[in-house]
């Protein structure tokens, strides 16, 4: 009988809780870093000369930042307004939700930012290859792959 097994349901439910809230503390980091270059990049005597293109994509990059900010720390928020009322299969099904969206905006944040430097940097040509190289590199690393090993192998606790 696996440790796992014994747990009550209860103890399950805060487990997975405080493992929920361990993953967004990664995730975390990484919103925090883009969006500290981010809010940067627009005090730079380069940025004031940007066409207004690079400046679209420089906010839609700082969008879809902030969102992600909004939603990777919405669980832990809800866990602090919540946890004493015994709600935590409400925070881990919302949560998980809320993770899930905004490593999706994370996702699109960093490609837009990708794509943003490599049209100052190379052009556009460079742009148009190296955002969608990025996106669907996240797309595939973060979503396709764990749900085809859902398909394909058993669950564990």
């Amino acid at each position: 009988m696996s440790e796992a097994d014994s747990e009550s349901e209860n103890e399950k439910l805060a487990r997975n809780v405080n493992e929920l809230l361990g993953e967004l503390r990664v995730a975390q980091a990484g919103v925090q870093i883009l969006f500290g270059f981010l809010l940067s990049v627009v005090f730079t005597g380069t940025f004031r000369d940007a066409s207004g293109f690079e400046k679209s994509l420089h906010i839609s990059a700082v969008l879809l930042t902030s969102v992600a900010t909004a939603l990777l720390t919405a669980p832990a928020a809800w866990h602090r307004v919540l946890f004493r009322g015994g709600r935590r299969w409400d925070i881990l099904r919302a949560g998980n939700r809320s993770v899930l969206a905004g490593l999706a905006c994370l996702a699109a944040a960093v490609t837009v930012t990708v794509a943003l430097i490599a049209k100052v940097v190379f052009g556009i040509v460079a742009m148009v290859v190296l955002g969608p190289l990025v996106g669907v590199l996240f797309l595939v690393v973060w979503f396709i792959v764990p749900t085809r090993m859902l398909r394909h192998q058993p669950a564990d606790g």
